[in-house]
């Protein structure tokens, strides 16, 4: 799944799934159910680190990450997500951070949050030939500035911004666009003057695409529920009652039985000696394989 492919699916009117992924083992069950994008979140600050925001997570933890979803993904398109300040304080900063992503993540693009502040930095990695997603509305690095996880441009000045940052991003070269938290008639209108495909993630059915955390998806997380996701599995409750199980088997003996064991020590004689070395002939002469 390349980028052109995904460009091209916005003109077929294809939908586009993305779902997050944060080790080898997740994204090839992902990548083997068809998923089109496996982006390694910063959110693994929060689903994987325990955290209470994307924040405090750092270029080398998500390109440890990335790293290991490559290795598990054979189709999907893979995307490594530019942390808090690998992309700020500069153009060339963001170039250099981003070029780590692809030489030691295996990542086949980027993505960064933010619109019209984050152009720049945008413009200049794509001018060096890596990929970019971007990602406007809803924030997670701008936490604080928007006062928290709040649905963004839901009045006529605040909707105007988050479509002046889908155009500006758009313009500077961003080859799909995230939506995040924002109204869907907002997103629809986005959606419709964009050249590229957005991705959605609490802005409505009318984006190219659409994206979930893969551990809401499957219903692994417990204390957090948005409003947006449906978690098509509940695992995280399977996973505590097969858990119980394994207790109650170890604790009363059952587990491990003969059929999860190994066999008895065989006796000497029972055992069949081993094949001699083979010999090597040089110069009409027989060496064993230990011999200079």
């Amino acid at each position: 799944m390349t980028v052109p492919e995904l460009r091209a699916k916005k003109t077929r009117a294809e939908k586009i799934t993305v779902v997050t992924a944060y080790d080898a083992t997740f994204a090839r069950m992902l990548d083997e159910a068809g998923i089109d994008v496996l982006l390694v979140g910063d959110s693994l600050g929060m689903v994987i680190q325990g955290l209470d925001s994307t924040l405090p997570v750092t270029v080398d933890e998500v390109i440890y990450h990335t790293r290991a979803v490559a290795r598990g993904a054979r189709r999907a398109h893979v995307v490594g997500d530019m942390p808090f300040m690998s992309y700020q304080i500069s153009p060339e900063d963001a170039l250099r951070n981003a070029g780590r992503f692809l030489a030691e993540g295996g990542a086949h693009a980027v993505k960064l949050e933010g619109g019209r502040a984050v152009a720049p930095a945008i413009r200049r990695i794509v001018e060096a030939g890596i990929p970019v997603m971007a990602h406007v509305g809803l924030t997670p690095q701008s936490v604080h500035a928007m006062g928290g996880f709040k649905v963004q441009g839901k009045n006529e000045t605040d909707a105007a911004r988050v479509l002046d940052d889908a155009h500006a991003v758009a313009d500077a070269g961003a080859y799909a666009i995230v939506l995040e938290g924002i109204p869907t008639d907002l997103a629809a209108r986005i959606t419709r003057e964009m050249p590229v495909p957005t991705i959605g993630i609490g802005a409505g059915p009318d984006c190219d695409g659409q994206v979930l955390v893969s551990y809401d998806l499957l219903g692994l997380t417990q204390d957090v529920r948005p409003k947006f996701v449906k978690r098509y599995e509940e695992l995280y409750a399977r996973g505590v009652e097969a858990a119980r199980r394994y207790c109650e088997e170890v604790r009363t003996g059952a587990f491990p039985d003969a059929a999860h064991s190994f066999g008895v020590v065989k006796k000497d004689s029972e055992t069949r000696p081993a094949e001699p070395p083979a010999l090597r002939v040089v110069g009409g002469r027989s060496y064993g394989p230990d011999a200079e």
